[in-house]
């Protein structure tokens, strides 16, 4: 991969947020503790990629959180996202959205507020607790936005459902660099309680990419090269690692290994 892209992935974010929360993927890496179970799984594309040049990437998280007996999982209140340092995340010339702006919001509004700053998109699903019935089953839609905080690049996600009830939540991703180390991007949130702490996000898919142009050049939030070793067409490299913390005190975490070819 490249000089820093791998971070940016996102996502995120994610997931970010959520990443411990994505929609359950057909393939990826599993964590438990004690009944609470993890499955995360992350790519970017295309996997085709220059030796020695950076070119636009798209990244994409999926994951899910569950139980083994089946009961509701516990909420998620911490996300952490570790990115590759080998790639490059950069948001210049981009549009930024104020998190506050996507406030109580249906996703078609916080499109029409924040559009010029769309950088990824997605969906999600969460448990609400809702006695004598048990639990209910949400699902709903997810935007990215480039943003920033306390002056610095971040990403805010808008997560918006109608059905069975309306919901809409906005969640901030601070975004830090590190000098050291495999990781050189961190992604990180503290998630608010959810319908007054009886809702429980369980799955989310995450995709975040955008080319652009600033200032008379082609720009990409999210670019990437494939460092292969001299003579080799092919690299495997530590993609990212995700830790979340439960409300429960529940932690658990997830290193996602890919690789790369050289066009």
């Amino acid at each position: 991969m490249s000089r820093r892209v791998p971070a940016t992935l996102v996502l995120a974010v994610l997931l970010a947020g959520l990443a411990a929360t994505l929609a359950a993927p057909a393939a990826g890496e599993r964590a438990q503790s004690g009944n609470v179970r993890l499955l995360l799984d992350g790519d970017f594309s295309p996997h085709s990629l220059p030796r020695h040049r950076l070119v636009p990437i798209e990244v994409r998280f999926d994951g899910s959180v569950s139980t083994t007996d089946g009961t509701q999982p516990p909420a998620l209140r911490r996300l952490r996202l570790e990115l590759n340092r080998n790639g490059r995340f950069s948001a210049a010339g981009l549009p930024t959205c104020r998190p506050q702006r996507l406030q109580s919001t249906k996703t078609e509004e916080a499109l029409r507020r924040c559009r010029g700053a769309l950088v990824g998109r997605g969906n999600f699903s969460a448990s609400i607790l809702s006695e004598p019935r048990g639990s209910i089953p949400l699902r709903g839609r997810l935007l990215v936005f480039n943003s920033r905080r306390g002056g610095r690049p971040a990403l805010v996600l808008h997560l918006f459902a109608a059905v069975p009830i309306r919901a809409a939540y906005v969640l901030p991703l601070t975004l830090r660099h590190r000098d050291k180390g495999a990781y050189g991007t961190v992604l990180s949130a503290r998630l608010p309680r959810l319908a007054e702490g009886q809702a429980s996000i369980t799955g989310i898919h995450l995709q975040i990419g955008r080319s652009y142009r600033y200032r008379g050049q082609r720009r990409s939030l999210i670019a990437g090269s494939c460092s292969a070793p001299p003579g080799f067409s092919i690299a495997l490299f530590p993609f990212a690692r995700a830790r979340f913390g439960f409300v429960d005190g529940t932690r658990l975490g997830v290193p996602l290994t890919r690789s790369c070819r050289v066009r």
